[in-house]
């Protein structure tokens, strides 16, 4: 990016938010973390030139199965709609974006501590949809939302199962309770997480080349990996103040992460948002433009395809309430 465009997307980003309520980071702090973000994207562009470039796949698929009662099958969005190889000239993450997502930092690592002991539970409510393609009982395919509105409480140390309430009806998950994994994160999990961003980002980044690197037959990437389990753990985990900064700096580090300057989440709040596009599809985690806090995520289709047309918003899911309360049930 020359010092033109980069001064063009920094301008952009200003008038996209206002004035944060908390201190900017120090210019020298900015300028090393750009260089840092070069010196990372040299370092991964060289280690590609050596082996064969990793399969991608998006992170939603196709999964069938049969609707006895309406004589349909039902395919759900979840897992990549068609594989590509991995580009070898991914630019760094955008200026707008890595402004953003430090501002998303600094408000996250400025929230109030909350006392957490253990016994107690992390709350999440979350509304949203994603999307089924339905072949009637003609033949036809019919596009349908799939309602993903949900509440759910989950140990902080690990030490019960998981409640999940959904269309008004309790389930424990299934699994043994335990300390948690990048995957099904406790609070303890998380709170024992690296807060150094480059070290972070390996950790979640050596995770996801098991089995999204080279060699693995995925379509996905480990950077696209990286990228949606930094959303995931962002979206459906109540985190330390500090965790939650670190996050938000490791996500920065990723190459061809961007900004948009107005995205909607599924509860009708509009707010900037990070995003990076694989395969035809931007996932896009969308922020409050005034404080900089999450509101929620979303996926969007940057192509025509069986999903629907370019700008159909497949999946979107947003963070209604969250915090930590004394036992299962209970919210804040």
């Amino acid at each position: 990016m020359s010092l033109e465009q980069e001064r063009s997307a920094r301008e952009q980003a200003i008038r996209v938010l206002p004035p944060p309520p908390y201190p900017e980071p120090a210019p020298g702090r900015m300028e090393g973390r750009r260089a840092h973000f070069l010196s990372e994207t040299d370092r991964q562009a060289r280690s590609r030139s050596l082996r064969p470039a990793p399969r991608l796949r998006g992170r939603w698929g196709l999964v069938s199965g049969t609707v006895a009662a309406a004589g349909a099958t039902v395919v759900v969005l979840g897992v990549g709609l068609g594989s590509t190889e991995a580009p070898r000239d991914v630019p760094p993450a955008s200026a707008a974006s890595v402004r953003l997502l430090e501002r998303a930092a600094l408000a996250a690592a400025t929230t109030p501590r909350t006392k957490v002991r253990a016994g107690q539970y992390s709350y999440v409510r979350t509304v949203g949809h994603t999307s089924v393609l339905s072949e009637t009982g003609s033949g036809e395919m019919e596009l349908l939302r799939e309602d993903e509105s949900m509440e759910q409480w989950t140990s902080v140390d690990g030490s019960e199962r998981s409640l999940q309430r959904k269309d008004g009806k309790d389930d424990l998950l299934p699994g043994t309770p335990g300390r948690g994994d990048l995957n099904s994160p406790t609070y303890d999990f998380l709170a024992a997480l690296p807060t150094d961003p480059g070290t972070l980002l390996k950790r979640i980044r050596d995770d996801a080349e098991k089995n999204h690197g080279a060699g693995s037959g995925s379509t996905t990437g480990p950077d696209q990996e990286a990228f949606v389990t930094i959303g995931d753990l962002l979206r459906n985990g109540v985190t330390s103040s500090e965790t939650s900064a670190a996050l938000y700096r490791a996500a920065a580090l990723i190459p061809g992460v961007d900004a948009v300057p107005d995205a909607v989440d599924a509860a009708g709040r509009h707010g900037v948002a990070v995003t990076r596009t694989h395969d035809g599809e931007r996932t896009e985690w969308i922020f409050d433009k005034s404080t900089a806090r999450l509101l929620g995520e979303r996926t969007v289709l940057e192509e025509d395809n069986a999903w629907g047309k370019a700008g159909t918003v497949v999946t979107s899911v947003a963070l209604v309430s969250s915090g930590i309360v004394d036992k299962a049930g209970q919210t804040p």
